[in-house]
């Protein structure tokens, strides 16, 4: 049975993490000869908004093995996806700027290593983990660009894809061979889209964000450590 554990915590209060972080997503994204994308530039690290999903072995000195990220959209710093949706459909500006009227963000940087892929980290449980530190930030909606393999287990969360950009919603992204899918949910609180699992999950870690859970996923057992105490204590306050 593998275990990880999954912690959370604001980008500018560990910048050592973040690090870490950025090393892990760029040497996957290496793999696939993918050299710039906009969420992974490092600015990110000095953001007072962004908040990080951490995933680590439970060894002594843990290894980090995926991660993700979640932006809030602020005057700062653009999202990620009005950087590389921007490019092609300019409506992704006014977009976000109506959503900005609320709270509103980005669910971005997700990757995992080759280590445990298939057992739902990146593709499942980051974005359970996402729901519920977007619900803890406060959000009203929140943004992805999603790959053609995560958009399924996005929309059990709650995403839906936004048509009203490129071809309905679809794009040529990072490169031209490859696609991306835009997509919101809209209803963060509520996250009436999702599948039942999903919104126990995401009310559980609201209630006890230090937790251990056993799931099953693509590749068999996997136990989950939980331990979100840091940001969704303070955030509660």
């Amino acid at each position: 049975m593998t275990t990880v554990r999954f912690r959370t915590f604001k980008a500018i209060e560990d910048p050592e993490a973040c690090e870490r972080f950025i090393i892990g997503h760029r040497r996957v994204l290496e793999i696939f000869d993918i050299k710039m994308i906009t969420s992974n530039k490092a600015v990110w690290v000095d953001h007072p908004n962004t908040y990080v999903i951490l995933v680590e072995s439970v060894e002594e000195s843990p290894k980090v093995l995926a991660g993700g990220r979640i932006q809030i959209a602020d005057d700062i710093l653009p999202l990620p996806i009005e950087d590389a949706v921007g490019r092609v459909d300019k409506k992704i500006i006014d977009i976000v700027n109506f959503h900005k009227q609320k709270i509103t963000g980005e669910f971005c940087g997700l990757w995992n290593s080759r280590e445990i892929a298939g057992y739902g980290i990146g593709s499942i449980f980051l974005g359970w983990c996402g729901a519920a530190l977007a619900r803890a930030l406060g959000m009203d909606t929140l943004f992805a660009l999603c790959a053609p393999a995560t958009v399924r287990p996005s929309k059990q969360v709650g995403f839906e894809i936004e048509r009203s950009l490129g071809d309905n919603g679809y794009f040529n992204y990072p490169k031209l061979n490859l696609i991306a899918t835009a997509m919101i949910i809209p209803d963060v609180q509520v996250l009436s889209g999702a599948i039942d699992i999903v919104k126990s999950t995401v009310d559980s870690l609201m209630q006890n964000p230090i937790q251990t859970k056993t799931t099953e996923g693509p590749k068999g057992e996997i136990t989950i450590e939980y331990d979100l105490s840091s940001t969704f204590r303070r955030l509660k306050k």
